[in-house]
């Protein structure tokens, strides 16, 4: 008998085989290749890892799932479930440099697991990664949109991000209220000046309705000169800029 789940986990197990399986499909495994998994449920992804002939390292938060998984799977030989919070794990603990990563986030818990493994990215080749439609949409978002912001344009300098596909509430149990969607990212290297970029994108989506001159000319007096030497108006808002002028910006400011 599967615990029951939680819902102040966050918990909505997957239960589709065929989304499961286009989940799986989108980490091109080969035989051999080490997965870390995090928050495995009932094991709807850690089973078709498994059959595949990969190695898991299933992180698991849920007391009563862990060492269900652990009995479920204890005959394979190919995986080991850790009960942790994947928010404090240090996956260069875990992984080795062909190491590819799967999770189907809670929604309480995404933006921040994304943000760690922003962080921790050079411990995987590939990582698809399931969210609520919002976020990634967030995630992928183009300059000008919308939904572009803080999270779109961390994400983007740290992967190639390729939105897959939606998946439906009846995907689920329990049913959630919103549809979710699958995102493949590919990590691209880490850079020296990231903290700083982290810092000059955080302080001009500060009031995404001012313009970046407004957020940044506390801390940046010449900011209005720096855009005009990169060819990006005064007047822009932070959501206008493309990651070839994110980068372009935060090269000139750090000079």
């Amino acid at each position: 008998m599967h615990p029951r789940p939680k819902r102040s986990l966050g918990q909505n197990f997957l239960r589709d085989p065929a989304i499961s399986g286009r989940i799986v499909a989108a980490l091109d495994l080969k035989v051999g290749d080490h997965v870390i998994e995090i928050g495995p449920g009932q094991g709807a992804l850690t089973a078709l890892l498994v059959k595949a002939g990969v190695d898991v390292t299933a992180i698991e938060f849920d007391s009563k799932l862990a060492p269900a998984l652990r009995q479920r799977f204890a005959s394979s030989g190919r995986i080991t479930v850790i009960e942790a919070d994947a928010l404090e794990v240090a996956f260069n603990d875990l992984a080795h440099p062909t190491a590819k990563l799967v999770a189907n986030l809670p929604y309480n818990i995404s933006t921040p697991i994304l943000q760690r493994l922003i962080e921790q990215r050079q411990c995987f080749s590939r990582l698809v990664l399931m969210f609520q439609k919002e976020v990634a949409e967030r995630i992928t978002a183009t300059p000008g949109g919308k939904e572009r912001g803080f999270l779109s344009v961390l994400a983007q300098n740290a992967f190639e991000i390729e939105y897959l596909f939606d998946v439906p509430q009846t995907a689920f149990y329990p049913v959630p209220k919103v549809w979710s969607a699958v995102i493949r990212l590919t990590p691209t290297p880490v850079t020296p000046h990231e903290p700083g970029f982290r810092e000059l994108i955080s302080m001009s989506f500060l009031q995404k309705r001012k313009t970046l001159t407004n957020n940044l000319s506390k801390s940046y007096p010449h900011v209005a000169r720096t855009l005009e030497l990169i060819g990006v108006a005064a007047t822009a808002r932070a959501e206008e800029l493309t990651m070839e002028q994110w980068k372009a910006l935060a090269d000139e400011i750090t000079k």
